[in-house]
């Protein structure tokens, strides 16, 4: 047998030390911490790489899949998830059609929306009609005031029907916390519910009741570290609850699911489905089951709404399948994709296939369904996910000194710091410091909205009454520039004509982001191949009929043209200059007031523009 050669024996392997030499090297002076340390908005800084050395004081690379503390997911064999798609229930005979048709389509998991007046044996017999029960994961969901008696009529179905209980796998959502956060509604008499539904369903192995429904807080523009934080602070809260109650803690345990939100962040939202099953873990064995499975964490992934948008709607369909894909590899239990064009009407038999099939391409395709855990040993997942559950427990630690999650939202606590990080993130995006691919980075110019209008989530409560706390404010992070684009449109779309002179680069560097700017609020932009005079661009710009002009060019040719340009227009339509150069100054002396430049609030910007225009 030929003899076995290492490669690359020769070559000495540089440390760390050697590394960081080479990059002050190569940055000229430029700090290291500024230009490629990356702080987060988790509160930890992110390296621009790591070496095995990073990972020397971690335990989770030594975990194993399938076992204590779960961290590598819950399975050993396989990294199988349910396609679950979600269905309102306005007819249980139609929804019932839709079940077994999607069934068909690659759905192996329903969920079940009920309005309360139609919580029935009525409704689950023909809700469930020709329903393989036991070999599809099934989801229930009412309102936190019907859940019991929705609990007793599915019991009863499944007991009438004669199923194997051990095989059935289904979840009776019950989450009343979750009322509390988005309607400010006092639902703590319904509490005591829970226990009742979780004895009721004791003898069903793989039932679900206690649901933290964590994707509202996503939904609601949450920091990944929020949402991690705050799922473990409220699943605790109805685990306490339930033990408190006389519940044995190894079936409390089993009966929670979690239904978490994923957003665009590919690695960190990996790292955080494994640093969730870490910590829960953890959590439950200080209640010291008897079963360590008992410890381990069931997961719903659902694609976030918050960073979706109106404007060039197609694009929801990229952020939405690297979502998907962070689901699967950090190893959810079952997972929703949502419909692309869910945020201005009900989804259409054409995006819900899209959104079944961005599940099935990653499983039958991709084949992520085949390995359990691909990121371990990764040394910047391993160091995300231990970052992540160190800043996780902080938030959950500061819960327990509030006197645990409930208390915490019936004081507000927890709504006031998702809505500061709402409006902090709604703040980023008008100045693009984050970004949204169509909205407010390089939107689609002759895009309309063709009568497309956002659309609200509606409650089947009943109507409205005055909420005795406080609530999660739900505004998507496009909805500012949407509402800016649609007002634009209804009233008068103004024209913005670049008029590029000088030097080439610059000219044609400006006049992009220029058109990309003003584009965000829906104008007509007309970009130019560049003019030989000012006069003779402000001319073409007047022949175009033109409400704004652009002058494109070069910081040091803007004492050259800007004013001559500005005096020749002579106010017949507004004047900007693309840029913030040195002569800012001179150039307002000389009654020139609009520049843009990279330091703009965007959002801020276009609405005066657009009250200077009359719009």
């Amino acid at each position: 047998m030929a003899n076995k050669e290492k490669l690359f024996t020769e070559f000495q392997a540089p440390t760390t030390q050697e590394w960081l030499d080479k990059i002050e090297v190569d940055l000229k002076g430029a700090d290291f911490q500024k230009r490629l340390v990356w702080r987060t908005n988790e509160g930890f800084n992110v390296q621009p790489f790591y070496r095995r050395e990073d990972l020397a004081n971690l335990k989770t690379p030594d975990a194993l899949p399938g076992e204590f503390p779960f961290v590598r997911g819950n399975k050993k064999n396989s990294n199988e998830w349910y396609v679950r798609q979600n269905i309102a229930v306005n007819d249980p005979v139609e929804a019932n059609k839709k079940a077994l048709d999607i069934l068909n389509k690659g759905i192996d998991s329903l969920g079940f929306r009920i309005p309360k007046d139609l919580v029935t044996a009525e409704t689950i017999e023909a809700l469930l009609k020709d329903i393989y029960c036991e070999i599809v994961d099934l989801n229930f969901r009412t309102c936190p005031c019907h859940a019991l008696k929705l609990a007793e009529l599915v019991d009863a179905y499944f007991t009438k029907k004669g199923f194997d209980k051990e095989k059935l796998s289904f979840t009776v959502g019950f989450d009343p916390i979750e009322k509390m956060l988005q309607k400010g509604k006092d639902v703590t008499p319904r509490l005591a519910d829970g226990p009742k539904i979780v004895e009721l369903l004791k003898d069903y192995p793989k039932a679900h009741v206690m649901t933290v429904h964590t994707e509202t807080l996503n939904n609601a523009g949450a920091y990944i570290v929020q949402e991690l934080g705050y799922a473990l602070a409220w699943g605790n809260e109805y685990l306490q609850q339930l033990v408190d109650a006389g519940v044995d803690v190894d079936l409390a345990a089993r009966q929670m699911k979690f239904y978490m939100g994923v957003s665009e962040n590919y690695f960190m939202e990996i790292a955080k489905f494994r640093a969730a099953r870490l910590l829960w873990a953890q959590i439950v064995k200080q209640y010291e089951p008897k079963d360590e499975n008992s410890a381990k964490m069931c997961i719903n992934a659902t694609t976030s709404t918050y960073n979706q948008t109106v404007f060039d709607s197609y694009v929801n369909l990229l952020r939405s399948q690297t979502e998907a894909m962070s689901a699967a590899l950090g190893g959810v239990h079952s997972m929703v994709v949502t419909p692309f064009d869910v945020t201005y009407e009900k989804p259409t038999d054409f995006s819900e296939r899209i959104a079944r099939n961005q599940q099935l391409l990653i499983k039958e395709e991709s084949h992520f369904d085949r390995i359990v855990d691909p990121s371990a040993g990764s040394y910047y997942i391993e160091h995300l996910t231990d970052a992540l559950a160190q800043e996780a427990w902080k938030i959950f630690l500061k819960m327990e000194d509030e006197g645990g999650f409930l208390e915490a939202v019936k004081k507000g606590i927890v709504q006031d710091d998702i809505n500061a990080t709402n409006v902090k993130r709604h703040g980023d995006a008008a100045k693009r410091k984050e970004f949204l691919l169509g909205t407010n980075q390089f939107p689609n110019f002759t895009e309309k909205s063709d009568g497309k209008r956002p659309v609200g989530a509606a409650c089947c409560c009943g109507a409205a009454e005055e909420a005795p706390f406080k609530k999660l404010e739900t505004t998507r992070l496009a909805a500012d520039f949407e509402d800016l684009r649609i007002h634009t449109e209804e009233s008068k779309v103004p024209t913005a004509f670049m008029l590029t002179i000088g030097n080439l680069a610059m000219r044609q560097a400006r006049a992009q982001f220029s058109c990309n700017f003003l584009a965000c609020a829906g104008y007509k932009v007309i970009d130019n191949l560049g003019f030989k005079t000012v006069e003779e661009g402000v001319d073409a710009a007047l022949e175009a009929h033109a409400d704004i002009v652009v002058i494109c060019s070069s910081d040091d040719e803007y004492a050259e043209y800007a004013i001559p340009a500005f005096k020749y227009l002579n106010g017949r339509a507004m004047f900007v200059v693309a840029g913030a150069p040195a002569c800012m100054e001179d150039l307002k002396a000389a009654g020139i007031e609009n520049f843009i430049h990279v330091r703009c609030n965007v959002l801020e910007t276009l609405k005066e523009y657009n009250q200077k225009l009359g719009i």
